[in-house]
């Protein structure tokens, strides 16, 4: 079976008591939008010709010890849950399917997420941002961390800088924390000096964005993995969107020398994730260039449980 992150899935056909017997019967997961969360403390869902009620417990996993609070399950409402069908009354006015969504996050971990090692690929969607990182979907409405240090070589002030919630990218298994989470890392699809530096020239007028202001000068991000130099001017800030001139790209060094024409005001941008490889497994990545004094490598199997 193939898991999702919450909300992920192509819309599906409507859930009728039909595809909620069969469900019974099979064990597939299914997904809807949660509608309310009553005194009791249980998730309500409307289907085509059918109720559902989702038992405090079944509500998520790690509710019965305890690790998961009320306000993870009250932010539900409104929003894609997944879940199995545990049982159906079918004697109402109006059938109610009892649903799990505990059962659908267990399985998710056994099947999928357990099985995962360091340097696996996998999609994810964001869920919400923190000053330290941005919290991510893996399954099932599984969190995992993706560190701000770990979404791009070129540095930022503020995750919202690089993603935004509700965003669907791709990252990889970085290691797992003392509790077993999943903790990811972004930046090693996102292309390394080379590959990034292609696509720019000397002589060229592109866009960036201010990183950092220095006193020997202005870091400007041309890509999310890659950043020039300008010299100190005025005017302008952090995460301000200029135009700049190439005047010299030296692989050796690896290093790209910019001259601010101007900065563009009251705009906000991000440039565009794009990933290279989007599947599979890494070993290892090396950022640098071959023979750089600096290196800039993960070597994925050397991660162990922090």
């Amino acid at each position: 079976m193939k898991y999702f992150a919450e909300g992920a899935r192509e819309a599906a056909a409507p859930l009728t008591l039909d595809v909620l017997r069969r469900a019974l019967t099979s064990g597939e997961i299914l997904e809807s939008r949660a509608l309310s969360f009553d005194g009791e403390k249980r998730l309500h869902f409307r289907f085509e010709d059918a109720e559902g009620i989702m038992p405090y417990e079944e509500c998520a996993d790690g509710v019965r010890e305890g690790t998961v609070r009320d306000i993870a399950l009250i932010t539900r409402v409104g929003r894609p849950v997944c879940f199995t069908v545990t049982g159906i009354e079918e004697d109402a006015e109006k059938p109610i399917a009892y649903l799990s969504r505990t059962r659908a996050q267990i399985r998710c971990r056994e099947e999928y997420l357990d099985r995962l090692r360091p340097g696996d690929i996998l999609p994810c969607r964001v869920t919400h941002l923190e000053r330290f990182g941005a919290f991510c979907d893996v399954g099932c409405g599984i969190p995992a961390l993706l560190p701000i240090d770990c979404m791009s070589v070129s540095r930022i002030q503020s995750p919202a800088d690089r993603v935004r919630e509700g965003q669907e990218i791709l990252c990889v298994v970085k290691n797992r924390d003392e509790q077993g989470r999943i903790v990811l890392t972004m930046k090693e699809l996102l292309g390394t000096w080379e590959e990034n530096a292609a696509a720019f020239a000397p002589g060229e007028t592109v866009v960036g964005i201010v990183r950092s202001m220095e006193p020997y000068g202005v870091f400007i991000e041309l890509r999310p993995n890659l950043a020039g130099l300008a010299e100190v001017c005025e005017g302008i800030s952090s995460g301000q969107l200029v135009s700049v001139y190439i005047k010299s790209i030296l692989p050796e060094k690896m290093k790209i020398k910019l001259v601010v024409l101007h900065a563009v005001e009251g705009e906000r941008f991000m440039f565009p994730l794009e990933y290279a490889p989007r599947e599979g497994h890494l070993d290892s990545w090396r950022y640098s260039v071959p023979g750089a004094a600096r290196v800039i490598e993960t070597v994925f199997d050397d991660f162990e449980t922090l």
